[in-house]
């Protein structure tokens, strides 16, 4: 008896936790309900206001990777993305030695990049990630010593506040009317004047002690001689209390400024790129380490490292096309029935206002007959007739493989961001949060996106369980890294935003996409679909 009486009690035990399970299941996701006696799934949809809101000059310092290059979009029109950042000493109060005299000073910046194959000698192929545009595409590339003090922050009436630096023409001429020596006077055109993104395995040479070569492979980055003279003048030459601390160095060299231009006829690209990681300037040089006469005493190889760290302002100009500039105007933007176009882009660019009123109209009913939440979407179709336009070269303009659903109320992610699984899907860095969605659908055939659909289930459940809750407006944007919830500031805020994610500030693509005008068809129009389960 004992036997059987305990086996009761595991089975009741069991029964129990099973069932509890089962409810903490279907009120976190509501799986796989259909079929059931007792319920009916049901998707209902409801109209969406949306509707367009430009991007004016917005703060773009402190960026995590920024754009260099320039990028036609045959749809939304050209960016120019030039850049600026301060300098620090690997080591400060260096022991330079006496007689000093360079071999070679060069900048190197790492490209995001993959291997996409390795021979049998072990030289690997690469294929660049983030460069947007035709793969032959060049620049014009200028680096200059800034003469600009970039400071952290800054007094007014007593009181400390962050120094920004904006996406402004007015940010980007102070940078470029106040600038020193070009660095890069290197007689070869791919140095500068027609500058790529060359994605080659690069091959270091060194010597070490015994005397043997050692070749050294390198993923592909920028690798740019740079003055001699100018770093002989700067560093090797300075007064040795100009090198000795991080304050007075940054005064005394304030920075270098990429300035970015066309390369004459050529066809241009742009690239994102993270200068502060592991961006450096290498001086290689000879001294004789002791203090001497000796014209005998050998010189030894040295070297300093100047990281590119420190303050930066991302200078990303855009020349909008004649129809995004219109979509995006404040006279021709329709709040009170929605845009039939949803334009949003990255950079200075745009996002789209979205207002859930024809859900909140109904909110009474869905309590009343207690309907639950099984999941909510907002599905974003494409306007693909538009994004498929062909610009010069037939090229076509790159799609944004991420958009990111925020409260643009209160600048914070939605409760549906922190929900389901954080890491990647298939390994793509940009694919996290993928029950969050967000990610581009691409036709199989095509190769083209067609939507990206946004889970917002716990957002709208939220709205129904509490009826003090706001019913806040929501943002859409692209984003390049939607792990990048923070939020950057207008430089002149207006009635409709204040900032806009910074994730979206970093890059420059954009997309179209169709509203919830009436005037839409019915299989492409925005509206927010919602599966319920309804008991009988």
């Amino acid at each position: 008896m004992y036997n059987t009486s305990f086996i009761k009690k595991i089975l009741v035990a069991a029964t129990v936790v099973f069932l509890y399970s089962c409810d903490r299941d279907f009120n976190a996701i509501g799986d796989d309900l259909i079929g059931d006696n007792h319920f009916d799934l049901t998707p209902e949809k409801y109209d969406v206001l949306a509707y367009n809101q430009e991007v004016t000059p917005i703060e773009s310092n402190g960026l995590a990777i920024n754009a260099l290059g320039i990028y036609d979009n045959p749809v939304l029109g050209t960016t120019t993305g030039s850049y600026v950042t301060q300098v620090a000493l690997s080591e400060y109060a260096p022991t330079i030695g006496e007689g000093a005299v360079i071999d070679s000073v060069y900048l190197s910046v790492p490209y995001f990049s993959h291997v996409v194959s390795t021979d049998a000698d072990g030289k690997r192929t690469f294929e660049l990630d983030s460069v947007f545009g035709p793969a032959d595409g060049k620049i014009d590339l200028s680096i200059y010593e800034s003469k600009v003090v970039m400071r952290s922050s800054f007094f007014d009436n007593g009181t400390q506040l962050p120094q920004l630096y904006y996406t402004s023409a007015n940010d980007n001429a102070d940078f470029d009317g106040n600038i020193g020596a070009k660095l890069n006077n290197s007689s070869s055109k791919s140095q500068n004047t027609e500058f790529f993104f060359n994605k080659a395995e690069i091959t270091d040479k060194t010597i070490d002690a015994n005397g043997k070569v050692v070749l050294t492979k390198v993923a592909p980055e920028m690798r740019l001689m740079l003055d001699k003279s100018f770093f002989m003048d700067k560093i090797l030459n300075a007064p040795a209390e100009k090198l000795s601390s991080a304050n007075i160095f940054q005064d005394y060299f304030r920075g270098l400024y990429f300035k970015v231009a066309r390369s004459g006829a050529n066809p241009a690209n742009l690239a994102l790129i993270n200068f502060a990681t592991a961006g450096k300037i290498v001086i290689k040089y000879k001294a004789k380490t002791a203090i001497t006469t000796d014209p005998d005493t050998t010189m030894e190889d040295k070297s300093i490292t100047i990281n590119l760290t420190g303050a930066t302002a991302s200078l990303q100009q855009d020349a909008k096309s004649a129809s995004y500039t219109s979509a995006i105007s404040d006279a021709n933007i329709n709040r009170t029935e929605g845009d039939d176009r949803l334009y949003i882009k990255g950079g200075q660019g745009s996002v789209a206002v979205i207002e859930l009123n024809g859900f909140a109209s109904k909110l009474a009913e869905i309590r009343t007959k207690n309907w639950l939440v099984n999941e909510a979407n907002l599905v974003f179709y494409i306007d693909t007739d538009q994004m498929s336009s062909k610009g010069s070269g037939s090229f076509q303009a790159d799609e944004p493989k991420r958009v990111y659903l925020y409260d643009l109320t209160n600048n914070i992610p939605l409760i549906d961001y922190s929900d389901g699984t954080s890491g990647a899907l298939t390994g793509d860095p940009k694919a996290t949060k993928y029950v969050f969605g967000g990610i581009i659908n691409v036709d199989g055939t095509t190769k083209r996106g067609t939507y990206y659909k946004v889970r917002i289930t716990n957002h709208i459940r939220n709205l129904i369980k509490d009826a003090t809750a706001v019913n806040v407006k929501l943002g859409l944007v692209v984003t390049e890294d939607i792990g990048v919830i923070a939020s950057n500031r207008l430089k002149l805020k207006n009635s409709v935003i204040s900032a806009a994610p910074r994730g979206s500030v970093m890059g420059p693509l954009g997309t179209v996409l169709y509203g919830g005008k009436s005037s839409v068809a019915d299989d492409k129009r925005l509206k927010l679909e919602i599966y319920y389960t309804k008991p009988n």
